[in-house]
């Protein structure tokens, strides 16, 4: 069992990585406060790594050279077992790298790392692509940590809002059937605050396709609290399950859903990264654990 996750110790904080996809599966204080959901039955998932896609393409198919390529939402990235390439204390990285089962759904050369690392109650995240074929490399990357919402058992959903570092005054955008819709919609978010409620779900994720900030802070009046930031993302989704339930995902992303009326190559997909042969891009994230004191 120890091979299949590693457990990160930092300051008032630690960390469980599994092999499985990656993924981020315990986020704790010194107390042993979990903020990370715990996969229950609504989403059995905790903080799936999404690659090389972001949400749905139409028909789940990536078309590459006049062929098509099954490809599920969000990408096959959280469902491979990764290997390690560094353990240590206080940080790990995990890679994935194509093979004849990637290359049935992705038909591209690429070396995907995930790099997991603790300092002073933050978790700092970098997601790593690299080109290692000789042709454009097409990829989207995003994150998707879900955490315990509400935060504090005894508050409401509703006693929890999203502050963002500016004012986020751009219109979103929404999907139908996980894909992205044309038409824009008045931002839900008043001046930097996102009021946040079951409803606001209904509708599936809220997108901003051009955040103007790089860091929102999810809290109630009080109680535990998080910061997210990120660099290298271009939208940032939020979403927890239509019809309610108790986790909200807060997600950067370089990359995004197909557009509702996009049925074409890969390579001309709105959001996509074009990576040359030998070079890589980068996504990181860092959430800071705000703890009460006990």
């Amino acid at each position: 069992m120890a091979q299949d996750s590693q457990t990160l110790h930092g300051d008032g904080i630690s960390a469980v990585i599994t092999v499985q996809g990656a993924e981020l599966v315990s986020l704790q204080d010194t107390h042993g406060f979990e903020y990370l959901w715990q996969a229950g039955p609504e989403w059995r998932r905790h903080s799936p790594v999404l690659f090389p896609i972001v949400g749905r393409l139409k028909g789940d198919k990536l078309r590459h050279r006049g062929q098509a390529y099954p490809m599920t939402q969000h990408g096959f990235a959280r469902d491979k077992l990764f290997t390690w390439a560094e353990r240590g204390p206080r940080s790990c990285t995990l890679v994935l790298t194509d093979d004849a089962d990637t290359r049935t759904h992705y038909p591209f050369a690429f070396r995907l790392a995930i790099t997991y690392t603790l300092d002073r109650q933050q978790l700092g995240v970098a997601l790593e692509v690299t080109n290692t074929g000789d042709e454009l490399l097409p990829a989207s990357v995003g994150a998707h940590p879900a955490f315990n919402w509400p935060l504090q058992p005894e508050l409401s959903k509703e006693a929890y809002r999203l502050i963002f570092a500016d004012d986020e005054q751009a219109p979103i955008r929404r999907l139908k059937d996980g894909l992205l819709l044309a038409e824009t919609r008045s931002t839900p978010i008043e001046g930097r605050t996102l009021a946040l409620s079951e409803q606001l779900f209904d509708d599936d994720a809220v997108i901003l396709d051009r955040p103007a900030s790089s860091s929102v802070r999810y809290a109630a009046d009080h109680g535990p609290a998080i910061e997210m930031s990120w660099q290298g993302a271009e939208e940032l989704g939020i979403w927890s399950k239509p019809g309610g339930a108790p986790f909200l995902c807060i997600e950067p992303w370089h990359g995004v859903a197909s557009p509702a009326d996009f049925d074409g190559e890969f390579t001309d997909k709105p959001g996509v990264m074009l990576i040359e042969p030998g070079a890589k891009r980068s996504l990181n994230y860092r959430i800071s654990l705000e703890q009460v004191p006990r």
